[in-house]
């Protein structure tokens, strides 16, 4: 697995330059001007070379309710989607794969799905999302999604007194389950990796955060989590612990530079301290955060604070794509209304880092991936500079986050295996998996959801509407 990719592009303190990048057995060898041809020569000329960004943050399964979900709040957009909810495993293979290769295609050579797990089926559903990644070639961080606490848990009970369903499942059991997925499925080395993953405080006990946290220290894992998307969770931390979320994940461990933590909007300034002190990363999703009406992300204090940031598009019924430059995009763009002084926006070249380091940093692999780097994997992306959408000539890496680029990655290695070739993924038949996507779905309106009749009334008294 050797291959030299000549006379390309490649970002250089605040200009460009043009040279050629050896790849050995998966690893960057060399970068340099005339380097000797080792292996296959790629020809790079008007093509621009990147580290391959990382999607932080999504929900593979998902993909089945793309477009259909009306325009709802989190909490009452969770219980529609619980309501229709595919429950068949090949389902979950099929969504993986689009997950995959629409990741492939807007930059992203990493994903970290969040995954949804079918009650009774749960090492079924990890083992048909990891079989997915594997034939695509995509690099895979599985953080299948875990809870133990039923849906109207999530929703704060204001002054009225909320009773709620046990969960189906014990907090030992789903533990068990983790466990068994770390012993089967972590294999680092063969690019899949396992993360602990409870979905967040609106829905998980201390006793199950303690238990990931244990699992995560006994296998050397990162840990995952939501946190304190939307106003009502914020509301709902203060009544179950009498201080902030982040507080309480401190105070119990939770948090370190191994923990990446999806959303992050409803912080305060202390919390946003707490999360720099802790080395802990916060994966930002600009476009559900939209979708759903939780609110903007503070991410310039973020940053400002030393907090390590990064970009996911989260999961395809709450973007509702899997398009990492879309998210990347607006997730800078948004916040130049969120502080007037210009000179903390998000720059094209710091959005690029957020996406590639950022993502690596958060899964603890900052010293492999995440930049053009002598000696790191070989997860790269060579971008068409030609396409329509990145001309006429100026600053390659604006057009790219800053415009609407379309169909213009050329190429792309995962462990220096190519997965794209000349625009096409190269793995599997993507033309076959269009049309399955096409015959196990149907066009659809919004269908209606008992769920949210049941818990609406509910909802909108506690938070005030």
């Amino acid at each position: 697995m050797k291959f030299t990719i000549q006379n390309v592009l490649i970002a250089a303190d605040r200009s460009y330059t043009t040279r050629d990048v050896q790849i050995i057995d998966g690893k960057i060898a060399a970068i340099a001007p005339n380097l000797d041809v080792i292996g296959t020569a790629i020809d790079g000329e008007h093509k621009l070379l990147l580290p391959g960004f990382i999607n932080a943050h999504t929900h593979s399964s998902e993909k089945w309710q793309r477009g259909v979900i009306p325009p709802l709040p989190l909490e009452l957009w969770l219980a529609h989607l619980y309501d229709s909810a595919p429950v068949d495993i090949e389902q979950v293979y099929l969504s993986a794969l689009g997950t995959a290769v629409e990741t492939l295609m807007s930059g992203g050579t990493s994903v970290v799905d969040h995954l949804v797990l079918i009650p009774g089926q749960e090492i079924e559903t990890i083992t048909s999302a990891v079989r997915a990644y594997q034939e695509v070639g995509i690099r895979a961080f599985i953080a299948p999604l875990i809870q133990d606490e039923s849906l109207m848990a999530g929703i704060p009970a204001g002054e009225s007194t909320q009773t709620h369903e046990p969960f189906f499942r014990s907090t030992a059991a789903t533990l068990e389950i983790i466990e068994a997925a770390i012993q089967q499925f972590h294999r680092p080395d063969e690019g899949v990796s396992v993360l602990v993953a409870p979905t967040g405080i609106q829905l998980c006990t201390d006793a199950l955060f303690e238990g990931c946290i244990e699992l995560s220290d006994r296998y050397n894992i990162c840990r995952h989590s939501h946190l304190l998307e939307t106003k009502a969770q914020e509301k709902l931390a203060q009544e179950k612990y009498g201080c902030t979320a982040v507080e309480h994940l401190k105070r119990i461990g939770y948090l370190s530079d191994r923990t990446s933590l999806a959303h992050c909007v409803w912080l305060n300034d202390a919390d946003i301290a707490i999360l720099a002190e802790t080395q802990s990363t916060v994966v930002h999703n600009p476009l559900s955060n939209l979708r759903l009406g939780s609110g903007i992300a503070p991410i310039l204090k973020y940053q400002q604070a030393g907090v390590n940031v990064t970009f996911g598009c989260d999961g395809a019924s709450s973007n509702d794509s899997q398009d990492l430059l879309e998210a990347i995009k607006i997730g800078s763009i948004l916040h130049n209304i969120t502080d007037l002084d210009y000179r903390y926006w998000i720059t094209p070249r710091k959005a690029v880092e957020m996406a590639s380091l950022g993502g690596a940093k958060g899964l603890n692999m900052a010293d492999q991936l995440g930049s053009l780097t002598v000696g790191k994997q070989a997860d790269l992306m060579l971008y068409d500079l030609t396409n329509l959408s990145l001309l006429p000539r100026t600053d390659p890496i604006g057009l790219l986050v800053l415009g609407r680029p379309t169909n213009v990655v050329d190429s792309a290695w995962v462990n220096g295996k190519q997965i794209i070739a000349n625009g096409k993924v190269t793995t599997i038949n993507v033309d076959e998996l269009r049309q399955e996507l096409f015959n196990r779905s149907q066009w659809n309106t919004k269908p209606q959801s008992p769920t949210v009749a049941a818990i609406e009334a509910h909802y909108r008294t506690v938070m005030g509407l």
